[in-house]
């Protein structure tokens, strides 16, 4: 059975997607079946991320500003936010974008940059996340997307997924069962936005008018 092709009953955001690495994220974003949203560029930090690869593959402009050629994060923020600002973004996509933004970049795109993280945020902020949870012996471990802040890792949060931590569970085994989680919410998050249910307000509130609440509790391990 052919399924009918999704239409956009809205104007289409324009969407710029920063990586520095492989792009699972960014992959998966342009895999989706997200008819709201265009995709204008991927500009990454590093020439040789292999999301770039990949991108063109979906015949999507990239670009790279290597952040190696400016003395200090101020000058290469400044020509990053020049590169974005070329192709007039309603939001800007960090997909393992692994540079911290200065306070006047993340404020002059004050909500419209996302975040993807691998933890149930406020946890583990920072790196190396899912050692640290194994560490403190976490039973629920997760991911969140956030708008993001100059209070790194601290945002407004949007969606998060959590995951059981198993007791056999490795750094990598763990990583891969949040990751396939990180690639359902994404996506997700961004079709919130792109057909205009996704918003910041002034106070730094996040707005999501087709909110659904599960009401299910998540217990882990489960009850007998």
């Amino acid at each position: 059975m052919r399924h009918k092709p999704k239409f956009c009953n809205a104007t289409k955001k324009s969407v710029v997607i920063l990586i520095s690495g492989r792009g699972s994220n960014m992959q998966a974003l342009l895999e989706a079946d997200l008819p709201c949203c265009r995709f204008a560029a991927v500009i990454s930090n590093k020439a040789d991320a292999p999301g770039l690869v990949i991108a063109e593959r979906h015949g999507i402009a990239t670009q790279v500003v290597a952040h190696r050629d400016y003395p200090d994060r101020e000058s290469f923020d400044a020509a990053l936010a020049a590169a974005i600002d070329r192709h007039q973004p309603d939001i800007i996509v960090l997909a393992g974008f692994m540079r911290i933004l200065t306070p006047g970049f993340v404020a002059h795109y004050q909500g419209r940059l996302i975040n993807i993280h691998p933890s149930l945020l406020p946890a583990y902020g920072g790196l190396d996340t899912h050692e640290r949870a194994l560490k403190d012996g976490i039973k629920i471990h997760g991911c969140t997307v956030h708008f993001v802040t100059s209070d790194l890792d601290h945002g407004p949060i949007i969606i998060q997924a959590a995951v059981p931590v198993r007791a056999d569970d490795t750094p990598e085994t763990l990583a891969a069962r949040v990751l396939r989680e990180e690639h359902r919410i994404y996506p997700q998050t961004l079709r919130w936005f792109c057909e205009g249910h996704l918003s910041l307000d002034a106070d730094g509130k996040v707005l999501l008018n087709r909110y659904k609440q599960t009401g299910h509790t998540l217990i882990s391990p489960g009850l007998e």
